[in-house]
């Protein structure tokens, strides 16, 4: 269980430094590659402190830290370091950042609008003793 003291910190990093993306795109599949609607739904930020990213990755449990080398052409920058994930963790960090989220609230809220089933949100307050039974009853399906 992640305390509350660092979900809200996490919220004002990814509503200063995140990125949300939720968008459905047409992706070839199969031998005949045929294309299907598909969704893609990534989190990610980034930045050069490492420490910051890699306490990121550590805390949330999930997605992917790696090196973001500078561009062609951008001699003198700093290097970057990114952390991302996708669907269903990228629902999973949206419900930790939802309570404290300002800036990115409108994305967040499409990607768990997206994925739940049962309505968890009322009137823009998390009722957290009722998200954690919720959860509870997917983890044990």
């Amino acid at each position: 269980m992640i305390r509350e003291s660092d979900a809200s910190y996490l919220a004002g990093l990814f509503d200063g430094e995140g990125c949300f993306s939720i968008k459905q795109r047409m992706k070839k599949r199969g031998a005949k590659l045929k294309a299907y609607p598909t969704w893609d739904i990534r989190i990610e930020i980034n930045m050069t402190d490492q420490s910051v990213i890699r306490w990121v990755h550590e805390v949330l449990g999930c997605g992917s830290f790696s090196k973001k080398p500078p561009g062609k052409g951008q001699i003198g920058k700093k290097m970057q370091w990114r952390w991302r994930c996708s669907h269903r963790d990228a629902f999973h960090v949206c419900c930790i950042l939802w309570p404290y989220a300002h800036v990115k609230l409108p994305k967040i809220q499409q990607i768990i609008e997206h994925y739940s089933k049962e309505k968890v949100i009322k009137d823009n307050v998390v009722d957290l003793e009722h998200y954690r039974m919720w959860i509870g009853d997917k983890k044990t399906k």
